[in-house]
């Protein structure tokens, strides 16, 4: 993913690069982070293969760096979905940086990027029902909750899983930010 670095006011959205590794480890073994998450807690060498390979052409993730400190708080899931003109967006933050608004600022940003500079026509997420803090930031973006999949999810040793799964349109984007469609 060839992805321009962005900025909000409190944060830098860029590419993950393969030194990031340790930052990744330090959040992504931790198992409170990782409870909602379909993989288990990540080792060094776990974390360095995810950094390298959100680092090359088949990223899926982009580094959440704070502004004020330049620590790397977590990553945003961003990424074409299975259908035409639809990305998946998601979030994963250290606990340290939980509760303080960052997931939903760089989701923001992401929303911005993806309607007015990619064209998408739709960007969606998931997340299981039992986590609050991530529907609530779906719904502070905006996005609606389309679908509660019941046991669709396998992930041992907890078995299956519920989803839901929320979405938003572009159409939905511009009436609410009263940004104009590029090329209208």
């Amino acid at each position: 993913m060839n992805f321009p670095p962005r900025t909000t006011s409190r944060l830098l959205l860029r590419s993950i690069s393969p030194g990031d590794w340790p930052a990744i480890h330090r959040y992504m073994s931790d198992p409170s982070v990782m409870a909602w998450l379909p993989r288990d807690v990540l080792d060094v060498a776990g974390a360095r293969a995810f950094a390298e390979k959100n680092a090359g052409e088949q990223a899926e993730a982009l580094a959440v760096i704070v502004a004020a400190s330049g620590e790397l708080a977590g990553h945003m899931v961003f990424h074409p979905w299975i259908v035409t003109r639809t990305h998946e967006i998601g979030w994963v933050f250290g606990t340290q940086h939980q509760r303080q608004g960052y997931a939903t600022e760089a989701a923001r940003s992401l929303l911005t990027y993806a309607f007015e500079i990619l064209g998408c026509h739709r960007v969606i997420a998931t997340c299981q029902p039992e986590n609050v803090a991530s529907w609530r930031v779906m719904e502070k973006l905006g996005m609606r909750r389309e679908g509660h999949f019941r046991a669709c999810l396998h992930r041992p040793p907890h078995g299956w899983w519920d989803e839901y799964f929320y979405a938003l349109l572009a159409e939905e984007y511009f009436a609410d930010t009263g940004c104009l469609r590029p090329g209208s």
